[in-house]
Order: C-alpha cells, then structure tokens, then sequence
C-alpha cells in the first residue's frame, strides 16, 4: 500500500502497528469530503480519511493535507499514537502539551502575586533613583 511519504516512513508506521497487533483488515476506512479551505478540489474530491479499529473502538479523522493518500498515511500514525497511550498507559505527546500549556495560564496564587509585586516595586524604584542622577551616566 503506498501512503505517498517515504518508503522508511511507511516502514517505520508499519513496524509500530505490528508491534501493538494492529491489522489492516481490522481497520475500517471511510474517505469524506474535507471541510474548510480548498474550492471546487475539496468539494468534489473525498481526501478526508475516517478510519476506526474494531477491536478497541478507537475512531480517528484525518483532513490535513489535500492528498488522499498523505491522509491516509497521517490517520493511520494517529490511531498507533492513540492505542499506544491506551496501551501503555501513558500520557500522549498531545496531552503533556495541553497539561504545560494549561500549567502555564493557571492564576498565581495570591502570596506568589504580592512577591511578583514587590519585585516590580524594587525594581521601579531602582529605575527611578537612576534619574535624580544623570551626570553619572554622561558620557566623557
């Protein structure tokens, strides 16, 4: 089956689905019409790939590239990314990006606040001394 990447790719995704038992014949593929951009090509032409392993129930779509095939390929490494994390029990790529970025936006906590605060204070009032003084700072 060509996917339209490189053959160590296709290797590469075919010796990950072996390792975790997943089978072609297990897979079930539907191809639908892209949304979004793309004009008359998206409409007319299904390049959106829908593909569910039967025995775990995972379901995975993929419309991120125009090519069929390319789609196909990417739908394929997303559900051996999903049944990886599934199996091992492990949190995905995916998910320790959402956790960091959701780390990242959290509130401070108000004493965290008030230090932050009093920091910004010291250092305005640093700021501010330097300009009673501009003489030290001229240049010879």
């Amino acid at each position: 089956m060509q996917f339209g990447v490189s053959k160590a790719k296709q290797d590469a995704l075919r010796a990950r689905m072996k390792r975790f038992g997943i089978r072609e014949k297990d897979l079930k593929e539907k191809f639908i019409r892209s949304s979004g951009k793309g004009g008359q090509r998206a409409n007319k032409v299904s390049t959106c790939v829908y593909l569910k392993h039967t025995p775990t129930g995972i379901e995975v779509k993929c419309e991120k590239e125009r090519l069929q095939a390319l789609n196909r390929f990417l739908a394929r490494r997303r559900l051996v990314n999903k049944i990886e994390a599934r199996i091992l029990g492990r949190q995905s790529e995916e998910r320790k990006r959402i956790e960091k970025i959701r780390r990242q936006k959290r509130k401070r906590s108000k004493r965290a606040k008030q230090k932050m605060l009093r920091e910004k204070k010291k250092r305005a009032e640093k700021k501010r001394g330097r300009k009673g003084y501009p003489e030290l700072y001229e240049e010879y």
